[in-house]
């Protein structure tokens, strides 16, 4: 019987497209991964305008959003793996971006 290993190590993220319910991800080998935008809540809590502002983290090796703190690796894509993060955690994320513009960063004041 044979088994298939997956090699991810030649593997890299080369381009990312959020909807309102997809993350799809395409890999360095032409391949696009979808999962579900459900698997990833902070994403689904975010804008259009915060899902479309990531950047490639590690050589590819995962997706970062930096006004939703949230990092997708593509090794986890590719095991079928959602978010790890705990509910406790992600409700406090919730609470902190309550009353604050969303999108955007807070600045701080001048110092005179």
């Amino acid at each position: 019987m044979h088994t298939l290993t997956l090699e991810i190590n030649d593997l890299s993220a080369v381009d990312v497209r959020v909807t309102a319910d997809t993350l799809a991800v395409t890999l360095s080998d032409g391949r696009m991964v979808a999962a579900p935008l459900a698997w990833f809540p902070r994403l689904m809590a975010g804008t259009p305008r915060e899902r479309s502002a990531w950047r490639l983290i590690g050589g590819g090796e995962g997706i970062h959003w930096e006004h939703l703190d949230e990092d997708v690796s593509v090794e986890g894509l590719l095991a079928g793996r959602g978010s790890q993060e705990s509910p406790k955690s992600l409700q406090r994320w919730l609470q902190s971006r309550e009353g604050r513009p969303t999108g955007s960063r807070r600045r701080a004041s001048p110092r005179t």
